[in-house]
């Protein structure tokens, strides 16, 4: 089921299909949201949790015992309840189930509410730990935007914007193992805060940044200023991702606590980089913020 919100002649559409987010449009009805066309990506913005890109074998362990796990978790198969609804506002919740439990052995709530103020769409991430012990987690967003934005213009037209000055590198995902490799690094930029698109910088799948110094991002043509800013304050790294060779017409910004299995890491969940310890009867909130530039 979709569910419309709607500010300022702004428009978002989010399914209750693991609460994804659908659909972005200004007031001039220009869409900024990947369209979900399944000759390249049948999705959007799948909700990452509790796990980041894939595990091992597709199969991990928590204390010991193994579980089937799948890339990205299991939250983009799973319907969602809305609640607490306005013209402009939903909340979106999951809890734990039997089937959830399959998989991930833990009494969980997970929330993301979704707030539009015109051309700002907000989302916070809410994760509840409803269990007598300890609960491990990894959590991202994957939101795919419509790059380029018009037509005539590339991918190559476009420049990612970071807020601070950085040294853009990038640790390298082995296809061939399906792991990041953890001394496999590529270099992007020094001392510098824009990285412009190209083809072939996805040629190894995500582009992914540890531990980032900035906490947002712009994916921009500097030539038009039409594009999309992102805000990540609470997440520690950031990924970009297309399809391979850059012919599919979106890019993602995705900020990552968390990533896929390393190389060097071995199959208990807990030991994976940047997981999140929550204690019971505890909760973590995360804040993530979409601002469309140039309408």
């Amino acid at each position: 089921m979709n569910i419309v919100l709607s500010s300022q002649g702004y428009h978002v559409t989010i399914n209750t299909l693991g609460a994804e987010l659908k659909s972005y449009r200004d007031p001039s009805d220009r869409e900024y949201v990947w369209n979900s066309d399944p000759t390249y990506w049948m999705r959007s913005s799948p909700l990452l949790f509790p796990t980041i890109g894939n595990v091992r074998d597709n199969k991990t362990q928590f204390s010991g015992t193994e579980y089937p796990m799948a890339k990205h978790g299991f939250c983009k198969e799973i319907e969602f309840t809305v609640k607490d609804q306005t013209a402009d506002s939903a909340v979106f919740v999951l809890t734990a189930s039997d089937e959830t439990k399959k998989s991930y052995p833990f009494e969980f709530e997970l929330q993301l509410k979704y707030q539009l103020n015109g051309s700002s769409l907000s989302m916070t991430y809410t994760v509840f730990n409803h269990d007598t012990k300890e609960m491990y987690y990894q959590i991202g967003a994957h939101p795919g935007f419509m790059c380029p934005l018009a037509e005539g213009e590339a991918l190559t037209d476009y420049v990612l914007e970071f807020e601070k000055e950085e040294r853009l590198e990038s640790v390298v995902y082995n296809l061939k193992n399906l792991c990041f490799d953890h001394a496999n690094r590529r270099l992007f930029a020094e001392h510098s805060k824009r990285l412009p698109l190209t083809l072939e910088m996805f040629d190894d799948d995500a582009v992914f940044f540890p531990h980032t110094a900035s906490h947002a991002v712009s994916l921009v043509n500097p030539a038009t200023g039409r594009g999309i800013h992102m805000e990540y304050p609470d997440f520690v790294s950031i990924a970009f991702w297309t399809v391979s060779g850059g012919q599919a017409p979106f890019l993602c910004l995705e900020p990552w606590n968390g990533a896929a299995i390393y190389d060097d890491e071995d199959n208990e969940f807990c030991h994976k980089r940047d997981v999140t310890v929550l204690m019971p009867a505890s909760s973590n909130i995360y804040h993530l913020n979409i601002s469309l530039l140039g309408c």
